[in-house]
């Protein structure tokens, strides 16, 4: 799988690359950030990946969160993909709004035309991308961690729980834990998956702990300022389903803060320490 390099820069002793790759699942060509710390030198590193909100795209995470001095110190690859396809003929929001469609793929595989052409970022983030970066870059899959935020958060715990043996770590800040139960998801879930809701479950984190599927804890920020706490993210549905579920959770609720990146950057070295200890560093 050929990758084209669209930008190279020095950080503290690594290197943030964006890369862009033609994409069989999305049939679109797709950019990713990596920034490879300086220990992907000497061999393959594990690897930490991020998955962004709604509007946001690879660039978010890697220019505004102040990961790359922390995965420089452990010697973690950072990996920030976009948050859906893009393109000519890729099809949006018929209203142009910020909450479906471009920005907006919510990390399913759609089956709802036109949409399921190219909206397949569940595969692509499980199977297809996770492939490239392993031919073309020096990272050690047997060691992965995922985090998101909001619509990211969502992904970041779908993904761990339905791929438990693959993620070692999973962590998230102010996640979307169950779209089955918010305005977001109320619409996202029925644009990309139609009526089926069984098929809505599999991206629903407190559903799939519901089901079953467990993974072995989860660190979660929560800005208590934040504008969407009540309405859109609900952590205590996801704190209920870990408590019936026996999933340790560790839930902090940070007084003050709200759904910015300025939130990520203040506790994304906290949740680097968690993946680490994880992947045995």
């Amino acid at each position: 799988m050929t990758i084209e390099t669209v930008s190279s820069a020095r950080a503290f002793g690594g290197t943030q690359l964006v890369c862009k790759h033609a994409s069989s699942e999305t049939g679109t060509d797709m950019r990713f950030a990596v920034y490879l710390p300086p220990a992907a030198e000497v061999g393959p590193v594990p690897v930490v990946w991020f998955l962004a909100g709604l509007t946001c795209t690879e660039e978010n995470f890697t220019t505004k969160a102040g990961a790359q001095r922390v995965a420089a110190k452990y010697g973690i690859a950072l990996v920030a993909p976009d948050t859906s396809p893009r393109g000519e003929g890729v099809p949006d929001d018929p209203d142009g709004a910020y909450d479906f469609g471009l920005g907006a793929g919510f990390y399913v595989d759609a089956t709802v035309e036109p949409f399921a052409r190219n909206y397949r970022m569940a595969s692509y983030i499980e199977s297809e991308l996770p492939k490239v970066l392993g031919e073309a870059l020096p990272v050690d899959l047997s060691r992965q961690g995922i985090m998101g935020h909001s619509m990211g958060g969502h992904g970041a715990l779908t993904i761990a729980l339905r791929n438990p043996d693959r993620f070692k770590a999973v962590s998230a800040f102010a996640p979307i834990v169950s779209p089955i139960n918010c305005p977001w998801g109320q619409k996202a879930l029925p644009g990309y998956l139609g009526d089926d809701r069984d098929l809505w479950r599999r991206y629903d984190a407190c559903a799939l702990i519901a089901d079953g599927h467990r993974v072995g804890d989860i660190l979660v920020d929560q800005g208590l300022a934040d504008g969407f706490l009540e309405s859109q993210l609900k952590p205590e549905l996801l704190e209920a389903a870990c408590e019936t579920a026996g999933i340790p959770l560790t839930l902090r609720r940070q007084e003050g803060y709200d759904h910015s990146y300025y939130f990520i950057s203040t506790f994304i070295e906290d949740h680097l320490d968690w993946h680490a200890r994880r992947l045995g560093l």
